[in-house]
């Protein structure tokens, strides 16, 4: 069973053509029940409905359903007939309202599909994240992949969509435009694209398989000492053996201390957690998984951590899920010291079922403890060293990415002094 844990701002931006929508929650990829109710089910929205109705009546966490009559709830939503699929979803998003879980919600094909594809950490497309320009009504684009077609290409952040194969993306909506981009590998596909102070211009690309790295880093010298920074964006299928490429060449260059940062960090997969936490832990339990009936599952470390050289572990308030795990099993057990804002909170373990027409279910399944015991959720983790950033220091690093882990981020220079490698 793959686990992960991810939290997502309310937005939504297409990366090479797909759609990711984004909440906060802590899921488990499962095919739990797929030879249950995928094979036997007939294709038609009744049968998907009462799918989804049968997955949290044997798996959601509350057993009281929220003090909600599920049984009743059942009978009415088979007492109604669907003349479409749409008909169904909006029924299923209504059902599941009743529970009071926003971690428990119903997927589209596009939103399912986008959700798999990411924490796999390996998509299609041209390798461009784009947003909506609220100033102007524009696509912008928000971040390019290295050696993907658009950055061969020489497409850069700031870049504004005008058109997708001849047809304009004035008005609209990120998903439309993901729906134009996507297509088989190998096909072609032509942006009309504006960059600023400059003419229009058309780029001709070949989408690609691609790769979604999420782990950077680099050798930082510091007052006479070597800190190997490492940056984890996300917890995918390919984090681990990132971040295990990532500690053995840093560990080469003879570093003095590591500063992980997590800063923003959404989750993902909690296998790939519980992995790259054992790459630091020698001892102790990672995190404990308790469902509804109260069966515990425990994670321990297992004597494979790669390095015992000092941590220091960077944190936010976008810290959260697969991200959280990792720091609090890293704090729990003395083996790194905790610096930056209180973490998001989010503790609570969800499934993500495939259903019989593409589509999928998010079904809250347990709930997740700290090492030493602690529930987070709601409260998040409090750093050891509390460095919280003022509003024009945030606005600062918003407006300029590159002064991110430098002398200019206030938590930055913080968690190296914390490393005892004070800045000079």
């Amino acid at each position: 069973m793959l686990k992960f844990s991810k939290c997502y701002s309310l937005s939504q931006f297409a990366f090479g053509g797909r759609v990711f929508v984004t909440t906060a929650s802590l899921f488990v990829l499962s095919f739990f029940g797929c030879s249950l109710t995928c094979a036997k089910l007939h294709n038609s929205p009744k049968a998907l409905v009462d799918q989804v109705w049968q997955i949290v009546n044997h798996e959601y966490v509350d057993g009281t359903f929220n003090h909600v009559d599920w049984q009743a709830t059942r009978q009415s939503l088979l007492s109604k007939d669907y003349t479409s699929r749409e008909q169904a979803y909006t029924a299923i998003r209504v059902a599941l309202k009743q529970l009071g879980d926003p971690y428990t919600r119903f997927l589209d094909p596009n939103q399912y599909q986008a959700l798999t594809d990411e924490t796999s950490g390996e998509t299609s497309g041209v390798g461009i994240a784009i947003e909506m320009n609220e100033n102007n009504g524009r696509l912008i684009i928000v971040k390019v992949l290295e050696k993907s077609p658009a950055f061969k290409a020489g497409i850069k952040i700031g870049d504004e969509i005008l058109a997708i194969n001849g047809k304009s993306t004035q008005g609209i909506k990120v998903e439309d435009a993901s729906k134009l981009m996507h297509g088989k590998v190998g096909a072609s596909i032509t942006l009309k694209l504006e960059r600023a102070m400059h003419q229009s211009f058309n780029v001709k690309l070949t989408r690609a398989n691609l790769e979604l790295p999420t782990v950077s880093y680099t050798l930082k010298p510091s007052d006479g000492k070597r800190i190997g920074y490492i940056h984890l964006t996300e917890f995918s299928a390919t984090s681990p053996n990132e971040m295990r490429r990532a500690i053995q060449a840093l560990k080469a260059q003879h570093v003095d201390g590591y500063l992980l940062d997590l800063r923003g960090d959404p989750g993902g997969l909690v296998d790939s957690s519980v992995a790259i936490a054992r790459m630091w832990l020698d001892n102790g339990v990672i995190v404990r998984e308790v469902d509804r009936l109260g069966k515990v599952e425990e994670f321990k470390a297992e004597g494979t951590a790669l390095t015992k050289q000092p941590l220091v572990v960077l944190v936010d308030g976008d810290s959260a899920s697969a991200s959280e795990i990792l720091t609090a099993a890293l704090k729990d057990n003395n083996r790194a010291v905790v610096v930056g804002s209180q973490t998001f909170g989010k503790a609570l373990v969800q499934e993500v079922v495939p259903l019989s027409d593409g589509c999928g279910l998010a079904v809250t399944i347990e709930h997740y403890f700290t090492p030493k015991g602690t529930d987070i959720g709601h409260k998040g983790i409090t750093p050891d060293v509390k460095i919280d950033l003022t509003q024009p220091q945030q606005q600062q690093l918003e407006a300029n990415p590159a002064l991110f882990a430098t002398q200019s981020d206030p938590q930055y220079t913080h968690a190296i002094a914390v490393l005892g490698f004070n800045q000079k």
